[in-house]
């Protein structure tokens, strides 16, 4: 009986849909069930792969990849890293019971494609193309697949049928020319549909004239190799600073209603997604309600209870294999983390030497979220070794850190940094401290794009203690990541050091 009140009263989606750093999302509908992968850069393991019965409340069941690659950047060594590279605009499709996802790499310059049979629990075999396919969208077509890719001149390439190679003597070449005068970032991001005879293309583009903000695009032709006829089919920022909500693609629903699911940079917490309906009028798609994003608005859709998309954790494991919602900063080294070695605690050894947080090995991180987050740790520090230092991190280019460093002679401070400007670290506050054990805490305000991080510790974790200044968050392109949390233990003299975190506890704002 609730079962079918749910689904007659629907649900009301409310942008956005997640307010956290989801980008570049590729959505699927199979059955009654909505899947979406996102990028993921240097976060390991890669490519999330999320579950939605609605497209409001959305829960990560599986990732394509533990690692990507084995090799000194991908592993945070020899001062090499792959911070805004990685994995890039994956697209995610379906057919005839396979998933396949692919997506290219700019520091391997390589195009991968995945491919499983249980996108949920199943593992991801792997098929590898030289040379870059930028933004790629992947489409079935007749027994044939195609990927459309590039920037500006967008190229379509012909697969072998099981997608895994170029298909000899396929189709490979430049498909369109999009527009170039007033344009800065020209149509990139393609999604490629057909529907109804049309073959479609989604994309974005970033003009300089207007009103400058990124814009939705779509082409569309009766035939696959063209002509295309183009359209903006959304130019909206929902009065939030001139940031466009633009890029991603659509998806139908079981009563053929339509949706869009695109996203909107939003300031150091990174791209969040937002859903759009979608209507068709003479087969060109609208998007919005009267040219705007709404803000909530009803959809004939299941109810679903809201899964945290960022969660705390007492560290409580039975074996050495943590939650789907914590990714690593780069590939962690597996020998030197455990949440069994001392049960109901993580712990975080130190295997090398780093110069800062940012070339830290097993720092392990989550998302931050909008409008206001915080999180908080105990740590035991009695492990640690001369010139260690372990805390919380607020992570980006410009990150802030609180933590314990221990002195050569072993005394301990808890300290503030920040980046310096050369990714190294400059102290912004020391203090003496006693103990073994110590709380920090990070507070994050996401408010109308004033973006702030406070750190703090304390004694007993009930009294806290600010400690150096707050951190003006900025989203930096060399990261192309949003402000994240982290753990992390690095040492800079010695390894063999630990630090014990005995949970990681988070809050959100609504």
């Amino acid at each position: 009986m609730n079962s079918t009140a749910n689904e007659v009263s629907g649900t009301v989606i409310r942008n956005p849909v997640i307010w956290a750093d989801v980008p570049d999302p590729s959505v699927i509908r199979v059955g009654t069930t909505y899947y979406m992968v996102s990028t993921s850069m240097h976060s390991m393991p890669g490519c999330p792969i999320m579950k939605s019965e609605n497209l409001m409340d959305w829960e990560i069941v599986n990732y394509v990849y533990e690692t990507l690659e084995d090799n000194d950047a991908h592993h945070l060594r020899n001062g090499q890293y792959v911070y805004g590279k990685g994995a890039w605009a994956a697209s995610l499709r379906e057919h005839e019971g396979t998933f396949y996802v692919c997506f290219s790499s700019l520091d391997m310059n390589r195009f991968y494609i995945y491919r499983t049979t249980d996108i949920e629990h199943g593992q991801w075999e792997r098929s590898v193309i030289l040379g870059l396919h930028h933004d790629p969208a992947l489409l079935f077509d007749d027994g044939r697949v195609f990927v459309f890719h590039g920037n500006g001149n967008i190229r379509i390439v012909e697969l072998t049928s099981d997608a895994t190679e170029l298909k000899k003597d396929g189709i490979n070449q430049q498909l369109l020319e999009t527009e170039r005068d007033g344009i800065g970032l020209r149509c990139e991001g393609c999604h490629a549909y057909k529907r109804n005879g049309y073959y479609y293309l989604f994309f974005i583009e970033w003009p300089r004239t207007g009103n400058g903000r990124r814009r939705q695009i779509c082409y569309r032709s009766r035939a696959l190799q063209g002509p295309y006829e183009r359209k903006v089919v959304l130019d909206d920022d929902m009065g939030y600073f001139n940031n466009g909500v633009a890029q991603g693609g659509i998806v139908d629903a079981p009563d053929s209603t339509w949706y869009a699911v695109l996203f909107q940079d939003h300031g150091a917490v990174g791209r969040i997604p937002c859903v759009v309906p979608v209507s068709w009028i003479e087969d060109w798609p609208v998007f919005g309600r009267d040219g705007a994003v709404p803000e909530a608005f009803d959809a004939p859709l299941p109810r679903s209870g809201a899964k945290p998309l960022v969660i705390s954790d007492e560290f409580e494991y039975d074996d050495n294999r943590l939650a789907l919602n914590w990714q690593w900063n780069h590939n962690p080294d597996n020998r030197l983390w455990s949440v069994t070695a001392r049960p109901g605690w993580l712990r975080l050894m130190t295997g090398s030497q780093a110069s800062s947080v940012l070339f830290a090995r097993n720092t392990l991180t989550q998302r931050t979220e909008g409008p206001a987050c915080s999180g908080s740790t105990r740590m035991d520090f009695s492990r640690m070794k001369p010139g260690d230092y372990a805390g919380l991190v607020a992570m980006q280019n410009r990150f802030g850190t609180v933590g314990i460093r221990i002195a050569a002679n072993g005394d301990p401070c808890v300290e503030m940094c920040v980046n310096r400007g050369d990714g190294g670290e400059e102290t912004a506050e020391q203090v003496r401290f006693a103990g073994k054990r110590i709380y920090l805490k990070i507070d994050f305000n996401f408010r109308n794009n004033t973006d702030i991080a406070r750190f703090y510790y304390s004694m007993d974790g009930a009294a806290w203690i600010q400690i150096g200044d707050q951190l003006e968050m900025k989203y930096t392109l060399d990261h192309f990541m949003g402000y994240r949390i982290g753990l992390f233990n690095y040492a800079s003299v010695r390894s063999g050091g630990c630090a014990d975190f005995d949970y990681f506890r988070y809050s959100r704002e609504a």
